[in-house]
């Protein structure tokens, strides 16, 4: 019996040109969805991030062509106090907001992911804060704050305290009152993220840790916190980068003040570019502010790859 030929039909194409033409419009294809927000990115972030780190050598006050004045910025930068103190305070509120705002989430998830009547309610009810307004929420805080009137100092009061902070009206308080206000705000968040991590670990676990004799103690050590290693490890890089680039919360509350008590390095960016028109000297700060948020992640980044070898 003859081999049976299949030929193709005349004027066909040849099959490698269908397949060259097939992958060409798939790539087009897939261009077409990404190209807008490619470009997006490219007009009203990538250009713009550029432009600030030229201008950190650059003397520009947007009336004069700008002039290139080398590392004179970064020189300035080193004998300007202000600097200097939005540095210290960027760093204590860093230093206040992460590791409470971390181990409230974790609480809160641990608390919420049992069951409960009303659980529903009340994980709403600790996430809303994070969708509501950031100025409500400063205004709101600003009154509980209130030295005369505000309900906490008349709760510290009602227990027995004499010598009444002044919060928002003093250097040593202004601060911690801006801490406890942003971690009130964030934990919700994080709770949502802390919430998938638990329920992602096997129910069996436990089971076995019960069956080996391990107090809940033991269960939340040696079970709970090495699942949550990766949820931590995110939430941490995500709170250290929202942290040292805290402005609108102090704005609203505290505007840097009392003095510079809360002055912090994206407050000092605004006012030396926006209000001052410095912004050769604004770019400079927003580079050095950037290359510390940069580090401190590398440093996290190379912990945690250590940590699962």
């Amino acid at each position: 019996m003859a081999n049976a030929v299949t030929e193709a039909p005349r004027g066909a194409p040849p099959r490698g040109s269908a397949q060259k033409r097939r992958k060409r419009r798939n790539t087009l294809i897939g261009w077409s969805f990404i190209l807008p927000n490619f470009v997006g990115f490219a007009l009203f972030t990538l250009v713009p991030v550029i432009a600030a780190f030229a201008l950190a050598f650059l003397e520009w006050d947007s009336y004069s062509a700008p002039e290139w004045v080398g590392l004179d910025n970064f020189a300035e930068m080193l004998e300007d106090e202000n600097f200097r103190v939005a540095l210290g305070n960027t760093l204590y509120y860093a230093a206040g907001h992460i590791p409470l705002t971390l181990m409230a989430a974790l609480g809160l998830a641990i608390v919420l992911n049992g069951k409960l009547r009303g659980v529903g309610f009340f994980r709403t009810a600790a996430f809303f804060p994070y969708v509501t307004s950031l100025v409500a929420v400063a205004v709101v805080w600003r009154m509980l704050f209130n030295p005369t009137a505000g309900p906490v100092n008349q709760f510290l009061a009602a227990v027995g305290f004499s010598d009444l902070p002044t919060w928002l009206s003093s250097t040593d308080w202004a601060m911690p009152a801006v801490i406890v206000t942003s971690v009130w705000r964030d934990m919700g968040y994080y709770m949502v993220l802390y919430l998938a991590g638990l329920q992602s670990i096997p129910e069996e676990y436990y089971e076995a840790a019960r069956m080996d004799g391990a107090n809940a103690w033991h269960r939340f050590w040696h079970i709970t916190l090495p699942s949550l290693r990766p949820t931590t490890f995110f939430v941490l890089v995500m709170l250290t980068i929202q942290s040292f680039k805290i402005l609108d919360l102090i704005v609203v509350m505290t505007d840097g003040g009392p003095g510079r008590s809360t002055l912090v390095l994206a407050q000092l960016v605004y006012r030396e570019g926006i209000v001052e028109g410095h912004f050769g000297y604004s770019s400079a700060i927003a580079l050095v502010l950037f290359v510390i948020v940069l580090s401190v992640t590398v440093v996290q980044f190379r912990l945690n790859e250590r940590r699962n070898r």
